[in-house]
């Protein structure tokens, strides 16, 4: 195998139409190379080559949502080693690498595994080759100013925790032309439905963007992040994933956008214990999962369970009691006891009469505000300890 024309035409040109059709010739299959935001850079393949994919995404001149996802995975959003994909609506395997020049990640390159021969090149041989495309869109991408000012560049850097400090991400940010970028809530998606239901005629960037007007969508780890500038509503949320099979939960409000990582982190946690419990499509906020989780977390410290709660667990262990969870119910209803009652659908006189037992028999001290809080947790550990699930907010 010789590289030198390929090193050569490096060497002597800025541009990427002879390096693609060098790699074309020295393959002999299709290559493609795209940035970060999975836009289009250069492209090359021979006159018979038919494949829907290859062929939508030049018209495109853009990587789709489905096909970026699909190629990303489960992996994280810079793979370090190639990935061999096979797409649902092509015959044809995809070599897909990242491209990365001076530790900075700068696109990604595809060759379609046309002749099913691509795995037995040396991984050296790919290694040069993707180096030298990296220097090459690195120059070009810097020329344009197009990774400084990438929008999608600053998120999934931010993302990423490429920022060193909020000033750094600020400055980015404003280079960007970021400036009137505030969304009021960003949306994590879950396509694994949507995939597997084969909505070949329907592009869901465009209803996205239809549905949800001035809204972004960036792919991180495989999944959707959905940017809205505007109040959602419920009912549009769900009717929207229910159309395109969709899982989708909604952050709480976003005040400072630099903290988008931590965000994200607890709202991929809460999409995630909802795809093992949820099996339909839905669309659900975040906040009334947060002391759930909170919760799962500290599972494991019932040594930080009240004694008085932990003996009122222990009788509804053996007597299939529900003081526990009354207790729980009532603390989260702000002692209110209709809600309470609603929340249990159980009769008045039922909850008051367990309430009144908490207090004689347990020395519970619900007229102690500074106790609530500890005893609020040690409820929710004693319920999760007997029922890791018991917890789980209702979906209306």
């Amino acid at each position: 195998m010789d590289l030198q024309n390929f090193f050569d035409d490096f060497l002597h040109t800025d541009g990427f139409g002879l390096l693609t059709q060098d790699l074309y010739e020295l393959f002999d299959c299709p290559v493609m190379v795209i940035d970060v935001a999975f836009r289009v850079i250069a492209w090359y393949h021979g006159e018979d080559f038919e494949d829907k994919p290859f062929q939508g995404t030049v018209e495109q001149g853009e990587l789709s949502y489905e096909i970026g996802a699909t190629l990303l995975g489960e992996h994280a959003s810079e793979p370090v080693e190639a990935q061999y994909i096979k797409l649902t609506n092509s015959p044809y395997r995809r070599r897909f690498s990242a491209l990365y020049a001076n530790d900075i990640h700068v696109g990604y390159l595809i060759m379609v595994d046309v002749h099913r021969n691509l795995e037995q090149t040396e991984p050296l041989v790919f290694s040069r080759i993707e180096a030298v495309l990296a220097k090459q869109l690195l120059t070009r991408l810097s020329r344009d100013s197009q990774l400084k000012n990438s929008e999608e560049a600053v998120l999934l850097h931010l993302l990423e925790g490429r920022f060193a400090n909020e000033s750094l991400f600020r400055l980015q940010a404003e280079a960007a032309g970021m400036a009137s970028f505030s969304p009021v809530r960003f949306a994590l998606l879950n396509l694994e439905m949507y995939k597997v239901k084969r909505h070949a005629e329907n592009r869901l960037r465009n209803a996205i963007s239809r549905q949800f007007p001035g809204s972004r969508v960036l792919i991180f780890n495989g999944a959707f992040l959905l940017f809205l500038q505007k109040e959602p509503v419920q009912k549009t949320m769900e009717e929207f994933c229910r159309k395109y099979s969709l899982r989708m939960v909604v952050s709480p409000r976003v005040h400072n956008l630099f903290h988008l990582p931590q965000a994200y982190v607890s709202i991929s946690e809460i999409l995630e214990f909802l795809l093992l419990h949820i099996s339909e499509p839905f669309a659900l906020y975040a906040e009334p999962y947060y002391g759930l989780m909170m919760f799962r977390h500290l599972s494991s410290r019932r040594d930080l369970i009240l004694p008085s709660v932990r003996a009122m667990g222990r009788h509804d262990k053996e007597e299939n009691g529900l003081y526990c969870l009354t207790l729980y119910t009532y603390l989260c209803c702000h002692h209110s006891l209709q809600d309470t009652c609603e929340q249990m659908y159980t009769h008045r006189n039922t909850i008051l009469y367990r309430i009144q037992k908490m207090k004689e028999k347990y020395g519970i001290p619900l007229e102690d505000p500074s106790q609530h809080a500890a005893l609020l947790m040690s409820c929710a550990l004693m319920l999760l300890a007997q029922d890791p699930d018991s917890l789980i907010p209702e979906v209306s």
